[in-house]
C-alpha cells in the first residue's frame, strides 16, 4: 500500500497474501520449515552467518536476472516521538555518499549496466534493493553492503538532505488523498507507534542532528537486524560467500525489541476542514497482524468490497451512483497488529451520500457475507492475482524477505493458494462482523467543511 511506505524512489512491499518458500539450509538458527509442506522443490535455501545476517536465496530458472536486497529491522513504529521520521531521513542520507563512493557513483554504478538501485522506508522496515543482469550480481551487492554499512553520516551534508525531507513532507501535505491517511492513522492508532507518519514532522526533522544518526546507524543497522535476500538466476553457496565477504564483519548487535501490541483503537467520525476540490473520505479499522489466519478471509473481503472495477464498492458507489472517481479498499498486516479500510474521494456536495453508500455496503458484507457464489468467485481471483504478481524476480525477493522479517515459517507457492482455498462461509462471516462492519471504523473526513469531531 503506498501510504505504508516511503520511499527513496519506487516503493514495494511483500504481497500480503503470498506465502513463503520451503527453508533448504538453516545454519543457527531455528528451524522455520514446514514438513511435507506443498511447493518444497522451489529452489529456496536459506543460511544465518555466525553476526546473526540472516541469509536467503531463491533459484528461478529460466531468468537471466537477479533482485537483491537489504531489509533493516528498524522502521516509523520503532522511534520515539522525539525522533519521528529519523529511520526515513537516514534512509535517504545514505545515498549522499559511503566510504568510497560519492551520490553519483552510487547511482551511476548500477545504471550503468542496466540496473537499478532503490530504497524505501515501512512501519517495521527499511529496504535497499537493486535489480541487475545475473551477471553484475557482485557489483550489485557490493553497493547495497556499501550503502548499508558504510554511509558517510557527517554533518556537513546533512542540511541540504533535511531540506529534500522537507520538501517531501511539504508534498504530502499539500497532496490531500495523502494526507488523510496520515491523519486518520494518528487518530486510529491513538498514539501507538502504527500512527506515527513514517515522514516524521516538520519539527522532529528539522531538529535532527548528525550525532543522532549515526546513533541510529550504530545502534540498529547490525548484523542480527539484517536480512539479505536474492532471487533469480542466483546460486546459493556463492551468494552465502560473497554476503559473507561483504557483511561477515558487521557486529552482531542485538536484535530490535517487538513493537508493543497497540491498545483499543478509535471509532466515530472526524471531520478536518481544508480547502480543497474534493472531500477525501477514509474508513477504517484495526485488523490482525501478519501472522493471523484470519488475514486470508480479509484479504478475501477486502478484494470483494475495493478490489477492481467489478468490486462492490466500485460497482455501487462508482458505476451505479456515480459518486466517485476513486473508491478501493486497502489493509496493511504488522507483526502485532493490522489495518483494514476503505477510501473514497468525492466533490463536497457529495460526501454525506457517498459515505452513507460505502457505509450500506460495509454493513451489507458483515451482516450477510459474500453470498451464493461470492466467496468462490473472489477465491478464484485473489488466487490469480497472487500467481501473477509472483511471475517476477522482485516479487518473489519480496516474498522471501516478508518471511524472515515475520519469522514465519518458509511455505511453497501452492500454500497460499492452500490457505485463500480453506476459507469458509464461517470464516468469512465471523471476520467481517469484527473488521468490515462500519460501526467498528474511525471515519475520517478531509475537505471543504467545518471541523467537527462525532467519535462517541
Amino acid at each position: 500500500m503506498k501510504h505504508d511506505t516511503r520511499g527513496h524512489g519506487h516503493p514495494s512491499v511483500p504481497s500480503s497474501a503470498s506465502g513463503a518458500a520451503a527453508s533448504h539450509d538453516v545454519v543457527g538458527a531455528p528451524d522455520l520449515r514446514t514438513p511435507g509442506a506443498a511447493g518444497s522443490v522451489e529452489a529456496i535455501e536459506s543460511t544465518v552467518l555466525d553476526n546473526g545476517v540472516h541469509v536467503l536465496s531463491e533459484r528461478i530458472p529460466g531468468v537471466r536476472s537477479i533482485s537483491a536486497g537489504v531489509w533493516v529491522r528498524q522502521g516509523a513504529a520503532h522511534e520515539t516521538p522525539e525522533l519521528m521520521g529519523i529511520s526515513h531521513l537516514l534512509e535517504h542520507r545514505v545515498f549522499k555518499g559511503t566510504a568510497k563512493r560519492t551520490a553519483l557513483e552510487i547511482a551511476d554504478t548500477l545504471e550503468a549496466l542496466g540496473g537499478s538501485l532503490d530504497a524505501y522506508t515501512s512501519r517495521e522496515h527499511t529496504a535497499y534493493q537493486a535489480r541487475v543482469l545475473d551477471e553484475h550480481i557482485s557489483e550489485a551487492l557490493d553497493v547495497l553492503a556499501d550503502l548499508v554499512l558504510a554511509p558517510r553520516l557527517e554533518a556537513d551534508d546533512l542540511e541540504l538532505e533535511r531540506q529534500v525531507v522537507l520538501e517531501e513532507i511539504a508534498q504530502v501535505e499539500d497532496t490531500p488523498d495523502d494526507m488523510v491517511f496520515e491523519l486518520h492513522a494518528e487518530r486510529l492508532w491513538q498514539g501507538h507507534p502504527y500512527g506515527r507518519p513514517i515522514l516524521g514532522s516538520k519539527d522532529t526533522v528539522s531538529g535532527m542532528s548528525a550525532e543522532a544518526l549515526q546513533g541510529l546507524h550504530r545502534d540498529r543497522y547490525v548484523g542480527r537486524n539484517l536480512v539479505v535476500a536474492a532471487a533469480g538466476n542466483v546460486e546459493h553457496d556463492a551468494f552465502v560467500e560473497a554476503i559473507d565477504d561483504l557483511f561477515g564483519s558487521t557486529p552482531p548487535g542485538s536484535r530490535i525489541e517487538a513493537v508493543p501490541e497497540p491498545g483499543p483503537t478509535d471509532r466515530g467520525v472526524v471531520r478536518v476542514d481544508r480547502s480543497s476540490a474534493q472531500t477525501h473520505i477514509v474508513f477504517g479499522n484495526d485488523a490482525p497482524p501478519h501472522a493471523s489466519e484470519d488475514r486470508f478471509p480479509l484479504i478475501l473481503l477486502s478484494s470483494a468490497l475495493g478490489g477492481g472495477m467489478s468490486s462492490r464498492l466500485f460497482q455501487r458507489v462508482r458505476e451505479e451512483l456515480g459518486l466517485c472517481y476513486s473508491v478501493f479498499t486497502f489493509q496493511s498486516f504488522y507483526r502485532t497488529a493490522g489495518l483494514f479500510g476503505v477510501y473514497v474521494g468525492t466533490r463536497p456536495a457529495t460526501a454525506d451520500a457517498a459515505a452513507d453508500a460505502v457505509r450500506e455496503e460495509l454493513r451489507r458484507v458483515a451482516r450477510e457475507g459474500l453470498g451464493e457464489g461470492g466467496l468462490d468467485r473472489i477465491k478464484r481471483q485473489v488466487k490469480g492475482q497472487v500467481m501473477l504478481s509472483l511471475e517476477s524476480t522482485g516479487s518473489r525477493l519480496h516474498r522471501l524477505a516478508a518471511f524472515a522479517l515475520h519469522e514465519e515459517p518458509f511455505l511453497g507457492l501452492d500454500d497460499p493458494l492452500a490457505k485463500v482455498d480453506a476459507v469458509t462461509e464461517d470464516d468469512i462471516g465471523r471476520v467481517a462482523t469484527r473488521y468490515v462492519d462500519p460501526e467498528n471504523h474511525l471515519e475520517l473526513r478531509l475537505g471543504p467543511e467545518a471541523e467537527q469531531d462525532d467519535r462517541p
